[in-house]
């Protein structure tokens, strides 16, 4: 009985050892499993990895050439009869031996060390010193760049370290795998891995120093290149006090001839030197204090004026027009000149004089009556005609009058005496004004000018002419409206001959003669009997 019972016990401790053991054997094949889909997971989340890639293709190179140096030993040893399976395998070897030789060309960039390019910085370049404001703006881009290089740097390093970290947790499942089934694991990718993870400590080691430099190079560019751009900042906020300062004073000058130039023409004229005086003072605050040596650029300037003045010759010619026009007094802004160009004439009045031209708004006046035709356009004169082409000013200095004429023919049975009488009345009823006006601006131009006759007094001239006896009359008018006092002298003189039976104004007409009625001879014809 006991017996049997020591065998009953027996049996039970036998069974329940087995279960303990298939339970940790299947608890172990449920680990395994786990670690298994982690080391795939671990692979499947770095073979994307650059670092990893160029890795890969390095071992890929390595392997290749093996590969290639065994075949082409067998390439040499092999020896080649007329056995058909024999060609057929040298055949094969010729063959992978091209496709070899194919793919490490392809690969050729790997020969080396597999992290050279990742590991190599960018190259800082370097920066020229910043000599006026608008450089400031590519100092700006060019710090945000090295800066940018730095940070597209340290992304590199940390995916490095994501990488190894990814291939720690690899080999540790690895090992932990061997330690649990020795038997189902391939040393060969347990060496492997940590073979790879010794190349890239070695990598990591080597790129965090370069980085560190690199770091380094790009915080003593950024301090060089930010102290540049506040010495520059510092000296255009100099220079803009100072430009500030030069038209302020313009401002100034241009309120004193404002108040005390009270003619419009001489102030706008003022104004248009005070501006160009302004422009030509800050261009050269700007261009001396921006160019390093000025000298150089006199030198540069002086060789190349020959060729400039004969390229640019009407340019400065104007310019030099400008000069005389301003200077010289002889035209202002609002004065009305005469100017002709291929047989054309133009009169108007001045509207503004540039560097280069002035411009000229036509007006209507006898010229565009008989020739033109048109009137109110506006005419761009080049200064430089004023050395070239006659051009005639009808409100020089103080003048605001010109003489005009008007004539008139009657015929040669008219009591011409009482037609002049006439004449002269109407004319001296109407331009009277502008007779005083005149005197007073004549007398002013004695302080200018030396003056003989300074008669303005309107005069009555007449001619003996083919179609009748002409009256010529003179008379000082305003020069801006010539015709207004042209057609009330015109109308005038007419209605005052059509009041008078013994005056007859003449017009071009023709004489018939029919059959023998006696020929009436024209004035001053001999008969051919007396000759």
């Amino acid at each position: 009985m006991r017996k049997n019972f020591l065998w009953l016990l027996l049996f039970t401790c036998t069974l329940l050892l087995g279960e303990n053991n298939a339970t940790v054997k299947l608890e172990d094949s449920f680990k395994l499993d786990s670690l298994r889909q982690k080391v795939s997971l671990i692979e499947e989340s770095i073979k994307d990895n650059l670092w990893f890639k160029r890795y890969g293709n390095f071992i890929a190179y390595q392997k290749l050439i093996e590969e290639l140096t065994a075949i082409d030993s067998e390439v040499k040893k092999f020896k080649v009869t007329k056995d058909k399976a024999t060609l057929e395998r040298y055949e094969k070897l010729l063959s992978k031996q091209e496709s070899l030789s194919k793919q490490i060309e392809l690969l050729q960039e790997f020969k080396n060390s597999p992290f050279s390019k990742l590991i190599e910085p960018v190259e800082i370049e370097s920066y020229s010193k910043i000599t006026n404001p608008f450089a400031i703006i590519s100092a700006l881009s060019y710090i945000k760049k090295i800066k940018q290089d730095s940070d597209d740097y340290k992304a590199k390093i940390d995916r490095l370290k994501v990488l190894i970290g990814k291939l720690e947790e690899k080999f540790a499942a690895l090992d932990e795998i061997r330690q649990i089934e020795p038997t189902s694991l391939n040393e060969e990718l347990v060496y492997e891995t940590q073979k790879e993870l010794n190349t890239y400590h070695l990598a990591e080691e080597v790129a965090f120093t370069t980085y560190s430099l690199h770091v380094k190079k790009v915080e003593e560019a950024t301090i060089k290149v930010t102290q540049d751009i506040k010495s520059q900042m510092k000296r255009a906020l100099d220079i803009g006090i100072f430009i500030v300062i030069v038209i302020v004073f313009t401002l100034l000058l241009k309120f004193i001839a404002k108040r005390y130039i009270t003619d419009n023409e001489r102030f706008y004229m003022a104004n248009k030197i005070i501006n160009f005086a302004n422009m030509t003072l800050i261009i050269l605050i700007l261009l001396f204090s921006y160019i390093e040596n000025v000298s150089y650029l006199v030198t540069v300037l002086g060789f190349a004026s020959a060729g400039i003045a004969i390229a640019m010759k009407d340019w400065f010619m104007s310019i030099l027009g400008w000069t005389v026009i301003v200077f010289g007094g002889s035209f202002h802004v609002g004065d009305r000149i005469k100017v002709q160009k291929d047989g054309l004439l133009y009169v108007g009045d001045i509207i503004d004089i540039s560097l280069l031209r002035m411009t000229l708004f036509e007006d209507v006046t006898i010229s565009t009556y008989r020739d033109n035709r048109r009137a109110g356009r506006v005419i761009f004169i080049p200064n430089n005609y004023i050395f070239t082409s006659l051009i005639s000013n009808y409100t020089h200095g103080t003048l605001r009058t010109v003489w005009d004429g008007i004539d008139i023919f009657i015929t040669f049975d008219s009591n011409h005496k009482k037609a002049i009488h006439l004449v002269r009345e109407i004319v001296k009823k109407y331009s009277k004004g502008y007779t005083d006006i005149a005197r007073k601006q004549i007398n002013l131009l004695r302080n200018q000018y030396s003056l003989k006759n300074t008669n303005v007094e309107p005069r009555i001239f007449s001619f003996i002419e083919p179609q009748g006896f002409c009256i010529s009359s003179w008379y000082m008018t305003n020069a801006y409206a010539t015709l207004t006092l042209r057609s009330t002298i015109s109308a005038e003189i007419v209605d005052a001959f059509r009041k008078e039976a013994d005056i007859k104004i003449a017009y071009p007409t023709q004489n018939i003669n029919f059959g023998s009625q006696k020929r009436i001879l024209p004035p001053f014809e001999t008969p051919k009997e007396l000759v």
